[in-house]
This record gives structure tokens, C-alpha cells and sequence, in this order.
């Protein structure tokens, strides 16, 4: 039960967009049409789900004060917490190259849609910011860590493929001009942030 609690709040309540705005930049880009969001999505819940979990072993049995002592008893005062950011950083970087060559090899289409956005996944602040969220919630297994990262990636691609397909619809409306663009984006981000919002309070 716990978990699925994590779940619908890493999805609803803590959702990397619109509670922290995390990852705004290919969010706002690729969220043209619903089948380049549709990839993209998919590729920011697969690297979170992947890279979460490694981070939260790097950090259980390497990085955090203490954690070295399975090697021997002469580590346990050692503390590499400092080194978090670049080790999580490396990790997600590595899990981003392997998603590329994986997007070039098997759909070539989907891979020059995306373009630079592809890459620039190693530097999507949502990715790193859901390593650091795992490391500061202090979660107590990896399965929960995992179900943290699974959430949160659903959440991502909830939020990009729902604004792509209501920026498709507006191609059809008749918006004032001095909306039109990332106007009408911005207050349609805005709007399903509250709506999302209202999953608040809700604990399973």
C-alpha cells in the first residue's frame, strides 16, 4: 500500500512539472505534436526508472556516510556524500546515451524528430532532481525508490503528452494574437497544474 501511495503522489500531488517545474525546457518544446511528446515521454520515464534505482545503490552502499563499511570496518567513518551530484550526474549521462543509440538504431523517425532534445535528457532537471528527491525522501527500499522513479516519469509523460494534444486542438481555435504560442502554453501549463493540485490531500 505504501507503494502505491508513492505512486499517485510522484504522479498527481509531487508531479515534476507542475509542482516543481522541473524539466520546463523539452516540456515546453517537443509539446508541439503528440507523437514526438509521446517518444520523448517515454524515454524521460524510462531513464528516470532506470537511473533512479542505480542512484539510490550508489548512494545506500558507496556515497552516504557509513556506507563503505561492507567492505571492511576501517570504512565506516567514510563519508563520499560530497561526490552525489557528480556520480548521479555520470550515471544519468551514461543511461541517456544508451536510450539514444537504442532511439537511432530502432526508430530513426521518432529520433530525428526529437533532435537535440534527445541528448539534452542527461541535462533534464527532472532527472537529476528525481535522484536528489530519492536521496533526500531517504526512501527504505529500492523497491520503493524504484516506484518513486516510475511514478514521477508517468507524471512527466502525463503532463507533455496532455499539452501536446490540447496545443494540437488549438491549432483549430482562434486565440488573440498576443496569446498565441508560449502565451496560451503558460496558462494551459498553469491550468493543469491546479487541476492536478487538486489530488492533494489524498493518502491511500
Amino acid at each position: 500500500m505504501e507503494n502505491i501511495n508513492i505512486f499517485i503522489k510522484a504522479v498527481f500531488i509531487e508531479n515534476m512539472i507542475f509542482a516543481y517545474f522541473l524539466g520546463m525546457c523539452s516540456y515546453l518544446a517537443i509539446s508541439k505534436t503528440v507523437k514526438s511528446a509521446v517518444g520523448l515521454g517515454l524515454a524521460v520515464t524510462f531513464v528516470l526508472t532506470i537511473s533512479v534505482p542505480i542512484c539510490y545503490l550508489l548512494e545506500k552502499f558507496v556515497l552516504k556516510a557509513g556506507a563503505l563499511q561492507w567492505l571492511s570496518s576501517d570504512f565506516e567513518t567514510v563519508d563520499l556524500s560530497f561526490l552525489s551530484f557528480i556520480m548521479f550526474i555520470a550515471t544519468i549521462a551514461s543511461i541517456v546515451q544508451l536510450v539514444e543509440m537504442i532511439v537511432e538504431k530502432f526508430a530513426p523517425a521518432l529520433y530525428t524528430s526529437l533532435g537535440i532534445f534527445l541528448p539534452l535528457i542527461a541535462v533534464n532537471c527532472s532527472i537529476l532532481g528525481g535522484a536528489l528527491f530519492m536521496q533526500e525522501r531517504e526512501y527504505g527500499t529500492l523497491g520503493e525508490a524504484t516506484v518513486f522513479a516510475f511514478g514521477s516519469g508517468v507524471g512527466w509523460f502525463l503532463a507533455i503528452v496532455s499539452l501536446a494534444a490540447i496545443r494540437e486542438k488549438l491549432r483549430y481555435s482562434n486565440v488573440p494574437a498576443p496569446l498565441r504560442g508560449l502565451g496560451i502554453t503558460f496558462i494551459l501549463t498553469g491550468l493543469m497544474a491546479i487541476a492536478f493540485m487538486s489530488f492533494m490531500g489524498i493518502s491511500i
